[in-house]
Parts: structure tokens; sequence; C-alpha cells
């Protein structure tokens, strides 16, 4: 692939979320223009992007035009149809492929990849009609019912205890397509970020450890502090091995599950960026988002150094409102900020919601005590549990 220059291409991001925010600064800052297409008039990223396309994603002239500006272009969450990606494909080059998305975005197809690409995951089996419910096996329960399309977050998923448990939770999904995985005994939640270009230059970040609340991430910290040299290695294998066997060209991050016993399982992964990878705007010498713009550019992909242990916050809408109170109020930024290594990223929301992803808080520090430390004294004046 020929370079895409700094100063000559232009880039287009499909989606106006955060994740697109952040992409269009990188590229922005590296003297790319910028495309977004996005339907949402105020979305964060088409605020600061050259041009913003006010569309939905499948419009014919919206994606001719997308395609008609842009050298190169991506996508900001999974799903972005397909299908969108693969016309664009006709007139640009598209990071990821349509075909890796589409496994991305059906749980079953994205299983069935882990599996040949020899990294196990959970048990699992798949709920396509009442008559399949017969046929899951005793060992998978109890278990997670999941859609297989659409979930994230936390959402489109439902904890079953016995048969009974799961027969309610597949009516409640309403004839969608899911699926079951026996639930597995945690210790620990870990995330790797890998960065692979489209002649197979592959380059990762540290192994990330990360904390859920309510199916949403809450907080990640690196280097991963509960995770060993050697399972950290395997992480970082098995996701290289998940990125090669896709010829996957841009970033993407795979969540694995340590269980009790040591074991490792894959749990799902992202074609994008991803919150667990926020820190690495202010604790390394390369971002997830500047290593997206080299992937889609076919430019030099630097190994990312991590350049200070790194906790990172995300800031939920919940933290802009007291209580019961459905008044916002701006939080206590000047004694967040007066905390030294404090570095606070706000993605320009308009409105503030409960549960709504308003932004996140990455501190930095010399050791992992002092950051934890810092980071535990700004979750006592957000209002956020202590981890």
């Amino acid at each position: 692939m020929k370079p895409l220059l700094p100063g000559e291409a232009t880039l287009g991001v499909m989606g106006g979320g955060q994740l697109g925010r952040m992409f269009v600064h990188a590229a922005q800052s590296l003297g790319y223009r910028t495309v977004v297409l996005d339907p949402d008039p105020l979305s964060p990223a088409g605020l600061v992007a050259h041009d913003h396309l006010h569309a939905d994603y499948l419009d014919p002239a919206a994606l001719d035009s997308l395609g008609g500006q842009c050298d190169a272009i991506t996508t900001e969450f999974e799903n972005v149809p397909a299908q969108a990606l693969q016309k664009l494909a006709l007139h640009s080059a598209v990071a990821p492929a349509g075909a890796a998305v589409a496994i991305c975005q059906d749980r079953a197809a994205e299983k069935a990849h882990f599996e040949a690409s020899q990294v196990p995951c959970a048990p699992y089996a798949v709920i396509t009609a009442d008559a399949d419910l017969a046929g899951v096996p005793d060992h998978l329960l109890p278990g997670i019912l999941k859609t297989a399309r659409m979930g994230y977050d936390g959402k489109g998923q439902a904890r079953v205890s016995d048969r009974a448990d799961l027969a309610q939770a597949w009516k409640a999904m309403k004839g969608q397509r899911c699926v079951l995985e026996k639930l597995l005994p945690l210790k620990l939640e870990i995330s790797v970020i890998s960065a692979r270009s489209a002649s197979g230059e592959i380059v990762q970040f540290p192994v990330q450890q990360n904390l859920h609340r309510d199916g949403i991430l809450a907080v990640t910290e690196v280097p991963a502090p509960a995770a060993s040299p050697a399972l950290q290695a395997q992480a970082a294998a098995a996701a290289a091995r998940i990125a090669a066997s896709m010829q996957y060209v841009g970033v993407l991050c795979v969540e694995f599950f340590v269980l009790e016993d040591g074991r490792l399982v894959v749990n799902e992964m992202a074609p994008r960026p991803h919150n667990s990878g926020h820190y690495t705007l202010d604790a390394c010498d390369v971002s997830q988002f500047e290593l997206q713009v080299r992937a889609m550019a076919g430019l030099p992909m630097p190994v990312p150094r991590l350049h200070s242990p790194t906790v990172m916050l995300n800031l939920l809408g919940d933290l802009w409102f007291e209580g019961d109170s459905a008044i916002p109020r701006t939080p206590d930024w000047v004694a967040v900020l007066t905390l030294p290594g404090t570095h606070l990223h706000l993605y320009g929301k308009s409105q503030a919601r409960r549960g709504r992803k308003m932004g996140h808080l990455n501190i930095t520090a010399a050791t992992g005590e002092e950051v934890r430390a810092t980071a535990l004294r700004a979750c006592a004046i957000l209002g956020l549990p202590a981890f």
C-alpha cells in the first residue's frame, strides 16, 4: 500500500461518537483532512471534523459523498452496517474491512472465529428457535444468554440459573438469535489493544486490567496489577492470532477473562479503539487513535511505549446528578484537576444523562502505588466507588 501522506490525504470515519471525535483529533494533529458520516447533527466527532455528513449509515448519496471525498475510511463502532463498509470499499481503502467488522457484529460468528484461531472461549450454544432450548447441554447452566447482535455495555444480556430461567429469558429476547455462554468463575478481566497494518505488521499496547460495573467499563489500570507476565504474554499472543486470522487492518481490542484457576479465555472483541485504551492519550508515546490513523494510512507503526503507570476512570452522566435530583450540576473539576497527574477528557456531548459516557479521567504517576492513591482521591471527590 502506498502511504497516504499527511497534509495531502482525507480520512473518513463512519460514526460520530466520542471514539470518532478522538480519531478526528489524532488525524488532524497529523495534518489530515477529516470527514464524519453520522445522522446526529450534534455528534461529538461531527462537531470537530472538517466536514460532517448528516445522514443514515446506509444512505446511498452520503456513502457516495464520503467515498468520493476520502482516501481511506474507518469505523468508530462495531454496529455500523458491514454492507455500508463494503460499498465504500469500492471507492476507498476501508480499514477494518467490512468482512472483519461483520464477524465482530455477531457473537456466534465471533466465537467461531476464536475457535478457528485456536483461542479458547467460554463453552456456548447458539439458540435460534424454541426447539434449540431442549438441546442445550446441562453443563452450560448456569449461564448468560446474550443476543447475537447489537448487545453492548451489558445490554441484551440475561443471567440464567436453570432451564426455566433460560426459557423466560429467551422469550424476553423476542426471538432474536442468541448465544448462551456458560457462567465461569472469574478472577479478573483484561484486554489487549493491537494495531495491524495492511502488510501484516502488528504492534500492541501493554495488557490492561479492567473493572466493569453493571456491564460498563469503570476503571482501567496499566500495568495490569494482578496479571502475571506469563499471562500477559499469552493474552498478547492470542490477540495477535485473532487479528491475523481475519487479515485485520486497524485497531482491534480483544477482551479476556482470567478464571479463578488461572486459565485465560477470550470474551469478545471490538473492531475499533476501545474505552480500555483511553489511557494511551496521556500515558504512552503514541495513542491508540494515532495508531488507528497510521494503520489505515499505511504509515510506519511504532511499538507504543508506556511511559507512566496509569489509571483511567470512566465518567458517566450519573456524576452530573446528586442523589435523585433530575437537575444536572457540574462535577468539581477544579478539585479533581488540583490532583497531580490528572488529565480530563470530556466528549462534547450536549446533555448529561445517567449511564451516558460523558468523558474519562486519566491519572499518571511515577509508580503504580502513587497513581492508584491519586485515582482513589479522585474517586472520593467525584463520588465514585473505590476500586
